[in-house]
């Protein structure tokens, strides 16, 4: 199952505060999550153009008060989505960027001013690649060699906290029990229809158990619709509106791809079966033209005709034996 994660499914799913939150909760360190006051979750824009890498970002951009020795403070929560299946060793770089062109943005705006200052942030790359991600999360890491002591603390310092989705295992994911650790869990379910069937039927649980169980089936059922188009399923998915309501209808699709996965597995195990007893085969003619040869007696032609042998091959096996 191929999958191409450059969509902005997830984009839409944290656009939504509960995601945020169970993001942050779930995912991110207890010492982070436990200062939020997640009721306070406001958005902001995050579209905007940076200038050194001439693109238009659009991510996600929230503020959520945080409250320690006693003190309550905005603190900005950018969520870089970073959906390539390739690892970016330039990400510290190009958080770094982010960031700056946040803050200038702020700035233009006249959310602040340099007087005033500039919030806390708290940088999230959300990654969901195949490979496990191994670029350094600091800028100050990518400083090499590192420098002597005197230059070190002129050197950029910023840290992005990493959400390596496929780190996770499904015992993992299934002790967070929220809906996004459902959506994880299916999207980790790429590599078989029928991993995919138990994880749609996993969420479809805990949507059932959510207290805002019709809202979030809504978000998760837009979501999953655009994941099985990205899976190149060929499911007709117009009429699923809901998965708790629909579920029946989305079950039924999956259990053919997993028939269909497993006939097409089945066929390849027969034809693997039937190369492997061609190979067997060849290599015992082989052997019998070897022994024909050694006797000096019948000609190429007359051991092509006993063995079904080309003469060529045969050719190829005389100039061997000799050598």
């Amino acid at each position: 199952m191929a999958s191409n994660h450059h969509d902005t499914g997830y984009k839409e799913l944290f656009s939504h505060p509960e995601f945020v939150q169970q993001l942050i909760e779930g995912f991110a360190p207890n010492e982070i999550a436990s200062l939020m006051n997640f009721s306070t979750l406001k958005q902001h824009s995050g579209n905007y153009i940076t200038p050194l890498f001439e693109e238009k970002f659009e991510d996600v951009v929230w503020s959520v008060d945080v409250t320690w020795n006693g003190v309550t403070q905005d603190v900005v929560l950018y969520i870089l989505l970073e959906f390539q299946s390739k690892i970016d060793n330039t990400m510290p770089l190009r958080l770094m960027h982010y960031v700056a062109c946040f803050y200038d943005h702020l700035l233009k705006n006249r959310s602040t001013t340099a007087r005033q200052g500039l919030p806390p942030i708290f940088p999230v790359v959300l990654y969901n690649g195949s490979q496990r991600w191994s670029a350094q999360q600091d800028i100050y890491d990518m400083v090499q060699p590192e420098p002597p002591e005197f230059l070190r603390a002129y050197q950029p310092h910023l840290r992005y906290y990493l959400i390596d989705e496929g780190r996770y295992t499904d015992e993992e994911l299934s002790n967070h029990h929220s809906p996004l650790s459902g959506v994880f869990g299916i999207e980790n379910a790429g590599h078989s229809w029928e991993a995919l069937q138990q994880a749609v039927d996993r969420v479809v649980g805990i949507i059932e158990a959510d207290p805002n169980k019709e809202r979030v089936d809504r978000i998760i059922t837009r979501w999953i619709k655009r994941h099985l188009s990205r899976l190149g399923a060929g499911l007709h998915l117009e009429r699923l509106d809901s998965l708790t309501e629909d579920r029946d209808m989305l079950a039924e699709n999956l259990e053919n791809l997993v028939k269909k996965e497993r006939l097409e597995g089945l066929q390849e195990g027969l034809l693997e079966g039937r190369r492997e007893a061609e190979l067997r085969a060849l290599a015992e003619k082989r052997e019998t033209v070897r022994n024909l040869l050694s006797f000096g007696v019948l000609s190429d032609q007359q051991i092509s005709d006993a063995t079904g042998l080309k003469l060529e091959e045969i050719a190829k096996l005389r100039v061997e034996d000799k050598h």
